[in-house]
């Protein structure tokens, strides 16, 4: 069902990873994919992928939202994994019958593809697991801040990217609520073809579309009520400050960085 995607949740928790400041948190993302696809080979992508399951078992989540996280990408993830095996070639051949033939090479760099997405995505999902959307608008906002010297629209931006991430958990549980009362009514939602699935759609997408403006007009309604006028002026309840142990987790994934890098050279 699609209450089952968790993208754009935040779980509250008291964990080490929940109290790391986010601004260093967006910092670990970015270093944690670069380390992802600097990778060159199984034990630098080993390596890397130890540190972010370790990290989420840190974070106290529990196991089962890390597979529901996956779970929207499990296409993506398959036809990835198709693509390479059936499509590049090596010296080594593992299975050949008519015009089918499969390669060591393609079976390594289809297992290599899949094991990078899947860790890519599990760590991706820990920011906004263990970051209220609150804290990621001002994190962003201040990492951004230097462009302000530009007039660029910081808090403007981060503020709409953080309003589209909260509401992606809403609409799909507004659009799961959607599909079960239109069967409810005797709609069809099952429909096998490609044109009786397209007409399938049209009982959810209206009355979604419907939710999601006024959603929107209730924001904007809210906003302006409390008086809302951007970042200029506007103060913080809670303020972002860097501690110690922001600085020893960020050494931490330098190091695993450096490893892995070194592990390129070793077997370069």
């Amino acid at each position: 069902m699609l209450k089952d995607i968790t993208i754009g949740q935040y779980f509250p928790g008291n964990s080490i990873i929940h109290r790391l400041d986010a601004r260093f948190k967006i910092i670990f993302s970015v270093i944690a994919a670069t380390m992802l696809f600097t990778a060159q080979n199984f034990t630098g992508l080993g390596i890397a992928a130890v540190f972010i399951f370790m990290c989420f078992a840190v974070s106290g989540i529990k196991f089962r939202m890390m597979l529901k996280s996956l779970k929207p990408i499990v296409p993506l993830i398959i036809f990835t994994g198709i693509l390479n095996l059936f499509f590049i070639k090596g010296e080594e051949i593992l299975f050949s019958w008519w015009f089918v033939t499969i390669y060591a090479e393609g079976a390594r760099t289809s297992a290599f593809m899949m094991v990078r997405i899947i860790t890519l995505i599990v760590g991706m999902s820990l920011l906004t697991y263990t970051s209220s959307p609150i804290m990621l608008t001002d994190a962003i906002e201040s990492l951004l801040s230097p462009l302000k010297k530009l007039r660029f629209p910081v808090h403007e931006l981060a503020m709409m990217m953080m309003i589209a991430l909260r509401f992606i958990p809403l609409l799909i549980e507004e659009t799961d609520k959607i599909i079960m009362a239109q069967k409810a009514r005797g709609a069809n939602m099952d429909a096998k073809g490609l044109i009786k699935k397209a007409k399938a759609l049209v009982p959810i997408l209206i009355p979604l579309f419907i939710s999601a403006f006024k959603r929107a007009n209730e924001l904007a309604m809210a906003m302006e009520c409390r008086c809302y006028k951007g970042g200029e002026g506007r103060t913080r309840l809670k303020k972002l400050k860097a501690s110690v142990i922001d600085f020893l987790a960020l050494g931490l994934i330098l190091c695993v960085f450096g490893l892995i890098i070194a592990n390129n050279i070793a077997f370069k």
